[in-house]
């Protein structure tokens, strides 16, 4: 059973930051590409940002040069550092990751934090 978990959610002013992370546990032989995403309700889940097993990133638009995304292969984690933040960050933010089991890929979901950013 393969789960992750987020933890850095909550409540911040305008201008200021927060660190989420995830953390990968269970069956795990190897992780592929580690995302998260984030959701506001009535709408579709967006990428944030993604990072590829060898450090390749990816970010939205409207995040980059604000956010930051960091993988430990080691401790099976992703992070991702928000500066600068902005109301319209407030959101569910959910990581997602492409784990192997040895014979398969599947990707899984966290069960999401809140952020909501107050201006």
């Amino acid at each position: 059973q393969v789960q992750l978990v987020e933890s850095g959610g909550g409540l911040v002013q305008a201008g200021g930051s927060l660190r989420l992370s995830c953390a990968a546990s269970g069956s795990i032989f190897s992780i592929g590409p580690m995302a998260w995403y984030r959701q506001v309700p009535g709408k579709q889940r967006d990428l944030v940002a993604s990072i590829t097993s060898g450090l390749i990133r990816n970010y939205a638009e409207s995040v980059k040069g604000r956010f930051s995304i960091s993988r430990d292969n080691a401790k099976k984690t992703v992070s991702l550092q928000m500066n600068t933040l902005k109301p319209e960050d407030t959101a569910v933010y959910f990581c997602n990751a492409l784990i192997h089991n040895g014979t398969t890929g599947v990707l899984y979901w966290g069960q999401g934090t809140q952020v909501t950013v107050s201006s």
